[in-house]
């Protein structure tokens, strides 16, 4: 199909649309909001975090523009073994460009917040784009069913790693920071949503085709909305009401000064 055939598809199918734009109009509101609530941050580390912050709404308009405008959508003849096998199905692979740019910027925030060292923010970062680069491999694989189900098996242990370093790693390392408290908040939010995405891969049309396209896509882009533009905003207002806190912290990325405490907001 031509780009302007796949957007006439996306536009007859007004669920699948709205899901799209909804998040279009979230990530431009939340752009202006982190802008201003960033205007008066000085230091470093802070900034740091607003800017990593920032490009989260920003890839994300962006890529939804794609989705929304057919640039990064196509159909997919399904493998044998698929429910839909021999029919062509509409695949969203725009959405792994937006997780493979928006993620890491989520964990650099966060490796930031809880003072991380260089190493563990590097690995962290790196197995969240091979989480992501496999995910787009399992959905564009139609040469055999199995096959995809691999790299869904493969992606789903670089996620392994990643959640291993925010539940262990980053836990003890904020603790340390004096970060501790809304670092577990925003850990547990991330680890809770993150997870949906392998759930609802396994159970839309790309996997066991449980659910529709429309629903499936409306699925990503609520757990979009939880994990980017919330958790961001969390994250944000704790930084501008704590920017001693996080000054604190010792030059570079490394170990944090211990023994700070958080102010009361």
């Amino acid at each position: 199909m031509t780009q302007a055939e796949v957007y006439r598809e996306i536009q007859a199918d007004q669920l699948l649309n709205l899901s799209f734009w909804a998040n279009i109009a979230l990530a431009g509101l939340s752009i202006l909001l982190f802008v201003y609530m960033g205007r008066n941050v000085e230091d470093p580390r802070s900034q740091l975090i607003f800017v990593a912050t920032l490009m989260v709404p920003l890839v994300s308009i962006s890529s939804y523009t794609g989705l929304a405008s057919g640039l990064t959508i196509s159909f997919l003849e399904m493998p044998p073994g698929h429910v839909f096998a021999g029919e062509e199905v509409l695949t969203m692979w725009g959405r792994y460009l937006t997780w493979a740019l928006s993620t890491p910027m989520i964990l650099l925030a966060l490796g930031l917040l809880a003072g991380s060292n260089v190493t563990k923010l590097f690995t962290a970062i790196v197995a969240d784009i091979g989480m992501c680069v496999t995910g787009l491999a399992a959905a564009l694989t139609t040469s055999s069913y199995a096959l995809r189900w691999f790299w869904y098996a493969i992606s789903c242990a670089f996620f392994a790693v990643v959640l291993y370093i925010l539940l262990v790693e980053w836990s003890k390392d904020a603790e340390t920071a004096g970060t501790s408290e809304i670092f577990d908040t925003l850990k547990v939010l991330t680890v809770v949503l993150w997870l949906g995405y392998p759930i609802f891969w396994a159970l839309g049309a790309e996997g066991f085709a449980v659910l529709d396209v429309a629903i499936t896509s409306w699925a990503y882009s609520i757990l979009d909305i939880g994990a980017k533009y919330l958790f961001a905003f969390l994250l944000l207002r704790w930084v501008v009401s704590n920017e001693t806190i996080v000054a604190g912290m010792a030059a570079g990325l490394g170990a944090a000064t211990p023994g700070a405490a958080a102010d009361d907001d």
